[in-house]
This record gives structure tokens, sequence and C-alpha cells, in this order.
């Protein structure tokens, strides 16, 4: 009997060439017809595979043709016409048994990007996908349907969460441990590109890899950042690894931006959103319900995972107040305060409450993408924090959380990015009192490559957890969280690495933290 391959060989197959399945498609090969618009000179698939959103008949299919994808007009080196793309789903990685087929048009007008929207697939399993066009093979992906509502919880998720990463700062080695992780699902959270000009954001990194040039500022600009990202292999591994559920938060258009102002005050910034917003859609595993509509763009949306959890996904940017006092790490900002001020507008507030108050999954898992716990970052007496968190919104926050514990929605923990840390935190009613109520938990996860190599300080660690209690746990390392999800308890992982300043780092468990089902705070452990 054949040995079947092992996932690690998979995910090395899957970040190649696609060559291994070009060799062993077997009869359904004889399927694959070439584009009608005729053949590709050179490979259209330099910019990998991708799938998302999973439901429990079906999943997101996604790719964008690119012969040369730096191409400066932002159109990847295609030719100027549209091109028809086939797609397979197989029930088995050497596509011996295809279950599904057909053809999609990538059009010039959505820079060849394509995307498959399938439905009627049996639940709870895995498939595996490919395209091929203009006579290439793309490489594969490997994808799952979510389990029907119906379905025993005793199967579990593992699922991991990351966010943040800068292309200049290092190279992408978390996205490959996470890949070799082997998640079911992948909760993306935000600054998934950055707009910077070549070296416009050094921080505490930069000068590993440059930027293409220019300031994104144009849909062209936009088009050739996301191609670039896009094109790195580690990436690829980690889409072409498991679905993605995927939310934007700042730097996919433009560093602190709230709703229709410009954190720089850029001109015309409407126009910069159209293009910043049909860039990333064209760049994602999103539905038809995420395409933009001109300056809008909807991507809160719920997607449930059987019985066992629902994921509300949130958008912190399009609906909220401009940040209080300029913005930044500041103190004495009675603004911020204001019981009018909001983040998430009323409308998202009510639809994520309502969606709580129904579910009746074992967990609720919402993804957003700025701490919501308060953080102090001074240290001895008064305060100082950031504006652009949900410090800067305290009393919609309170709101939240106020209608989360009596939503009477089951276990629910926030999943975060942003903040270029880990973090291990319980919110509650009131942060200044260590014995409030306990309403939920919040897990951050680090960055992937934001900020350069990372660092464990821990006299620091130590002054920020004495000035704010509620946080467990902090680290200035890379990496992401890998989490175990069961009926009984939610167990956190919070991955991290030495350095990525160079390739090959190993991922360890910098902390673990548990959740056991019924209770609002964590156990370390």
């Amino acid at each position: 009997m054949e040995q079947k391959p092992s996932r690690r060989a998979f995910l090395s197959a899957a970040a190649g060439a696609g060559g291994l399945l070009l060799a062993g498609a077997g009869p359904a090969s004889a399927t694959v017809r070439p584009a009608r618009s005729g053949a590709l000179a050179r490979d259209p698939f330099t910019l990998g595979v991708a799938s998302g959103d999973p439901s429990p008949d079906g999943f997101v299919l996604w790719t964008r043709l690119a012969t040369d994808p730096l191409s400066g007009d932002g159109h990847g080196g295609m030719p100027g016409r549209d091109v028809d793309v086939r797609w397979q789903v197989a029930a088995d990685e050497r596509f011996t048994e295809v279950v599904r087929s057909g053809t999609e048009t990538a059009r010039r007008t959505r820079a060849h990007s394509v995307h498959v929207e399938l439905d009627g697939l049996e639940p709870g399993r895995e498939y595996f996908y490919r395209f091929r066009a203009g006579g290439h093979l793309s490489p594969v992906g490997r994808t799952r349907t979510a389990p029907s509502a119906s379905a025993a919880r005793g199967a579990g998720l593992t699922f991991a969460v990351a966010a943040c990463a800068h292309y200049e700062h290092g190279y992408y080695t978390a996205y490959r441990r996470l890949a070799e992780s082997e998640p079911e699902l992948v909760v993306h959270l935000g600054d998934y590109m950055y707009e910077y000009g070549p070296q416009g954001y050094t921080a505490l990194g930069g000068g590993v890899r440059e930027h293409t040039p220019g300031k994104c500022e144009t849909l062209a600009d936009y088009r050739m950042r996301h191609a670039q990202y896009k094109s790195d292999r580690d990436l690829q591994a980690a889409h072409a690894a498991a679905p993605w559920l995927v939310a934007f938060d700042d730097h996919e258009i433009e560093n602190n931006w709230a709703a229709g102002v410009s954190s720089t005050g850029a001109p015309a910034f409407a126009r910069r959103r159209a293009a910043a917003f049909t860039a990333y859609y064209e760049n994602m595993p999103l539905r038809r319900s995420s395409v933009p509509g001109g300056a809008s763009m909807r991507v809160h949306r719920r997607v449930d995972w059987g019985p066992l959890a629902r994921f509300h996904l949130l958008d912190t940017r399009q609906f909220r107040d401009d940040q209080a006092c300029e913005d930044g790490v500041r103190a004495g900002c009675d603004d911020r305060l204001s019981p009018e001020r909001t983040l998430l507008g009323a409308d998202q507030r009510d639809w994520l409450l309502g969606g709580l108050a129904a579910s009746r999954a074992r967990w609720n898992l919402i993804g957003q993408q700025i701490l919501m716990a308060q953080r102090d970052h001074r240290t001895g007496p008064g305060s100082e924090v950031n504006l652009d968190s949900w410090d800067g919104y305290a009393a919609e926050r309170t709101r939240l959380l106020t209608g989360l514990r009596d939503s009477g929605a089951a276990n629910p923990v926030v999943l975060t990015g942003d903040a270029h840390m880990h973090h291990a935190a319980d919110l509650t009613l009131d942060f200044d009192d260590p014995d409030a109520e306990k309403v939920a938990v919040e897990l951050v996860t680090s960055s992937v490559s934001s900020d350069g190599d990372g660092y464990r300080d821990e006299s620091r660690v130590s002054e920020i957890v004495a000035e704010n209690p509620h946080i467990s746990y902090l680290d200035q390392r890379r990496g992401y969280i890998l989490c175990r999800l069961t009926e009984e308890e939610l167990r956190a992982d919070f991955r991290v690495m030495e350095y990525i300043s160079r390739r090959g780092a190993p991922a360890r468990t910098g902390a673990r933290f548990t959740v056991p089902a019924g209770e609002r705070g964590l156990d370390p452990r």
C-alpha cells in the first residue's frame, strides 16, 4: 500500500511550484484544459494560493495571476486581457478523487484575481485545491469545511492567531512555523501589509528587506505592495496550510486612520481608501459580501465552527471617531472618557451584542485589532495610555463589556493584534479595581515581523504587570498564538522566536494559558 505523504512534505510541496501534483494527478489531470485565452510564457502563480471563510458546505478559494509581481502598473506583468482559470477541489492531495471543478475568469479590472465561492461540499472535512491558467499549474492548497451545526463538539479545533507583518523588518519565519503547526484555521487580525515607502518606518527594525518604491497612495501602489508581500514563500506556505479569516487594521490603508479622517491629513483620503480596499479584496480570500463599494467595505462578519465555536470578526477602523487629544500615548486626556465617543459605531456594536445574545456556541471568539484591556504605560503615579487603542474609547469599552456580560454568551474570549507583543489579560468592568468582576479573557498576539528582532526584558515586563495587574503575561519577541479549543477548555500557546533578521529561527512556547469552560479568567498552566 502506498504511504501517504506527511503534512510536512505537503507544506514543502505547496510552497514550491506544484510539480509534485502535476506529476501525480492521475485521471483528474485530463479534466484540466488550457485557458481559452491562450498560453502564458511565464508562470502566473507567483503569489501562491489561499482559502478562507469556511462554512459547513464550502469556502472561498483565491489566487491572483502575476508573471512579474512587481510590475510598476500594479497588474503583475499580465497581458491586457482577461484570462480563464481552471480550478479543482479534491478529497486527496494527489487529486485522484476530484469532487468539484470549474472555470473562473481572472479579470484585468480585478488585477487578475480569482475568488471561487464553493458550496455543496461535505461538512467538517479536509480538501485540497489547485488552479491552472495559460498552461501552468499552481501550487496546491489544503483547506477544510467547518463542521455542521449538529456535529459533535468532541473533535475540537486547532487555530492560529497572527498579525502585523512588516516586510522590511524581518523574514516571515513565524508564518513558516505557523504552517508547520498544522492549524485547521488561521485568524489574521490586521496589518497584513504596510503602506510606508522604503524605510519609512524603521522603529526597532528595518534594513532586512526593502519595500517597493514610494508610499502607497494609488491603486497601482497598493496592488504592487500586496504582490510583494504575497511573493514571500513563508507567507504562501501559511496560506496553503489552512483556511484564513482576515480583517484589516490600519496599515492596509494608512497608519492610525479613523473612519474618514487621514492621520497625515492626506488629501482625497476617500479615494485612497477606495484604492486600498479594492486591492485588499483582490488579494484576500474573502466572499462577495466583502466586495468594496467605493470607500467602504464590510469585513465584520460571523463564522461558525459547528456547535463548538462562533467567531465574531470586528472592524475597528471604519466607524470610529477620530482619536482624542491628537492621538499617541498620552496622559491627562479627559476627552477619551467621553460617553459620546465610539470605536465600533452603534450599528456594529448592536450587531455584535445581538450575535452574542443569539449564539448557542460553546465558545464565542471575538477577533479584533487593538488592545482592549486597559494598559498604563507609565511606571509610578499617574497614567499614560494609547489613544488609538480601546483606552481612547473607555466609555464604549465599558458599555461593550457590560453588554458582553449581560448577553449570556458562553465562554467569550477576545483575540487581538496590533500591539507587537504578546499579552494575556483578564477583561473587567473596572481595570483600576483588582477585585472587579471578570467578564472575558483577552489573548493578544505579537507581530510576525513588525519591529524586527524581538527581546525579552524581564524587568520591564515586571514593571508593566505591577501597573496593570489584570495583565498576566507580556513578551516582546516575535511570534503567533496557537490555540487548541475543546468543549472543556481553550489552551493558548504563545509561540516566540529569538530572531527574524535571518532565516531559520525555531519557534518555542514562551508561555501557556488555559481558559476552562465556564470561567472568565486565565489559568497559567
